[in-house]
């Protein structure tokens, strides 16, 4: 007969454990451990029934694994925060009594700790740490554009700089950047780096005001972390480039706010050869031993030789004769979603991947001092382009403004006071519409003062029946157009909006890619803006409709009927579920026609002020 089980000695009052009773049971402060869970990336777990989780009470608790909290209990950081508060209360001692050399021999032996035994608990490999590290970079990146305050020290935030920029220096050296998306929160930037995809926030470098709702000890906690992290991964980065780290700091550039342009990259391989040149003396019985050592070797290298071969022919024949009836079996290389890749379509993507990373190959791009360098710059580099920037922002620049070499120069004001022939003025959003166009689109409708296109963002996908808006289907002419195509494609316009003009009055002009009902309403418009009242007009299309009554096709009937049978042979779960999706699907086929005859209306007045001017 089976023991009968006691309440709460089994289930979820043993699995879970109350925050107090974990602070209990290590013997730490509420502000020690939450410090500790976020070192350790421990969490609150959400138990399915609470009441049996603590033991029938029903009090509001926060609960955690209990073998979570147990697994904290062999942390050596905990006995580092018993020994940094005993470190306090001595020095405040020593401060109070005015014991200076002990003040003195204190601070000489401070209790420090590291993370690096976490970070590698947290993250076994590589891949695993790179997966993991968006929230790193936000955080860095943020406390990066801070202001050092008393609730956060200039040594956090001029470490956060360092790391950052060590980072974007490897984005640029290695083109991994992708995609880049201005929006009211900052930049959001996104690479690819080891086959993984890397998304950031960077925020826009305004005066910052620090809030005062914010718990900055958390953050803090968080940020002592993933400084640690970013440290890991960026040696690792670099180090598989053969690139030294960390970089090296022109401390001149540095002063002068060169940004970027003051870290200086240097290979490992020419860090070898110049040790490798330096003079080394060998002697001459070294030399004869190692002779001597090298045609022993050789010597007994024949006859292991002969031994394996002889060996090996019997096996060989045995497996030849297998794999000569069995068929090559080739592995199929599969994406994601299931789909096989052939060999043109890596070509393909290969080539596309190529185009990008050199997209600004060619061309020798000027900054003036009203754009903002720290984005521009990192993103120009990044696909291998040549900035150079007015020499009142920063110093360090390699091209001034009157430099013939210079091919685009992007500024973002709506007059300029002199201009160069031989260079295209454009406004900063060229540079990002390219990036996520991928490709360098025409500079016309990014002229200064010119009204800009819109900026759609490069991370959002579109699913079947939703609304795509036309800058998203219309991919931009390439940079590259001759003057004589332009005025040829300037006078044709033209001619089209002449033929448009004159063929508005007429009913019946079918759109090129419209369904029936969109049709149907720009045609009511049309009407409308002709000046025929909507009850002729429906009698006209009444008449039109009796004379020609639309056919449809058997096979079509048939498709019907079919569908038909299959809702009814369905089961009933299976039904409501099928008229759920078709609901939800209906539902955004509405907002699209909602959005389209809106931007059909827009449109029609467009075209109407037109007409008054």
């Amino acid at each position: 007969m089976a023991k009968i089980k006691q309440k709460g000695k089994s289930g979820a009052a043993v699995n879970y454990i109350t925050r107090n009773q974990a602070i209990k049971k290590l013997q730490v402060t509420l502000a020690d451990f939450r410090r500790l869970c976020i070192l350790k990336g421990i969490y609150p777990r959400e138990p399915k029934n609470k009441k049996k989780a603590n033991k029938g009470s029903t009090a509001p608790a926060t609960f955690y694994y209990t073998k979570d909290i147990q697994y904290l209990l062999h942390e050596p950081l905990i006995q580092k925060f018993r020994d940094h508060k005993i470190f306090v209360r001595k020095l405040g001692k020593a401060l109070g009594k005015g014991q200076t050399s002990v003040v003195n021999n204190l601070q000489n032996n401070k209790p420090v700790y590291t993370l690096d035994h976490i970070v590698k608990e947290r993250y076994p490999s590589f891949t695993d740490a790179l997966r993991d590290l968006d929230d790193a970079l936000c955080m860095v990146f943020l406390f990066a554009n801070s202001p050092a305050t008393d609730k956060v020290q200039q040594k956090s935030v001029q470490e956060c700089r360092r790391l950052s920029a060590e980072f974007q220096h490897y984005v640029m050296q290695t083109r991994s950047l992708r995609k880049v998306f201005l929006s009211i929160k900052g930049i959001y930037y996104q690479c690819e780096i080891k086959g993984q995809t890397i998304s950031w926030l960077v925020p826009y470098q305004f005066s910052q005001d620090v809030p005062t709702d914010v718990d900055f000890r958390v953050m803090n906690s968080f940020l002592e972390f993933y400084q640690t992290l970013i440290g890991f991964v960026n040696y690792k980065l670099y180090t598989d480039e053969n690139l030294v780290y960390p970089p090296k700091l022109d401390q001149s550039k540095e002063d002068g706010a060169a940004g970027l342009d003051a870290y200086v990259l240097e290979s490992t391989k020419a860090v070898d050869m110049d040790v490798s040149s330096e003079p080394q003396e060998v002697s001459e019985k070294s030399t004869q031993e190692s002779v001597k050592k090298s045609e022993k070797r050789l010597g007994s290298l024949a006859a292991k030789i002969a031994n394996i071969k002889d060996t090996s022919v019997s096996e060989t024949r045995v497996e030849e004769g297998k794999e000569e009836d069995a068929m090559d079996e080739f592995p199929e290389e599969l994406n994601q979603e299931g789909k096989v890749f052939s060999l043109s379509d890596v070509k393909a993507a290969s080539n596309a991947l190529n185009t990008l990373q050199s997209l600004f190959s060619n061309q020798v791009i000027y900054l003036s001092r009203e754009v903002p360098k720290f984005s521009l710059e990192f993103v120009i580099k990044a696909f291998g382009g040549k900035v150079g920037w007015d020499a009142s922002v920063s110093a360090g620049s390699p091209y001034n403004e009157n430099d013939q070499r210079i091919t685009v120069q992007i500024c973002d004001r709506p007059t300029q006071g002199h201009m160069f022939l031989s260079r295209k003025y454009v406004q900063p959003q060229w540079i990002y519409d390219c990036v996520n166009a991928m490709k360098l689109l025409s500079v016309d409708q990014y002229a200064p003062g010119a009204s800009l296109p819109p900026h759609l963002s490069p991370f959002v996908e579109y699913k079947e029946g939703d609304y795509v808006p036309e800058a998203a289907g219309f991919s931009g002419e390439t940079e590259d157009i001759n003057k004589e195509d332009v005025e040829n494609e300037e006078e044709s316009d033209d001619s089209e909006d002449e033929g448009e003009e004159d063929a508005e009055n007429v009913e019946e002009q079918a759109p090129v890619t419209m369904t029936a009902e969109e049709s149907e309403h720009q045609k009511e418009l049309e009407a409308e803006a002709a000046g025929v009242a909507f009850s002729e007009y429906q009698q006209k299309q009444g008449k039109k409709s009796t004379k020609k009554a639309p056919k449809i096709s058997k096979e079509k009937q048939e498709e019907a009927e079919a569908k038909e049978l299959a809702k009814i042979m369905m089961p009933k779960k299976k039904r409501q579920l099928y008229n759920k999706i078709q609901h939800s699907k209906g539902k955004i086929a509405d907002e699209t026609n909602k959005l389209k005859r809106r931007k059909q209306e827009l449109d029609a007045k467009a075209k109407k002020q037109k007409k008054a001017q």
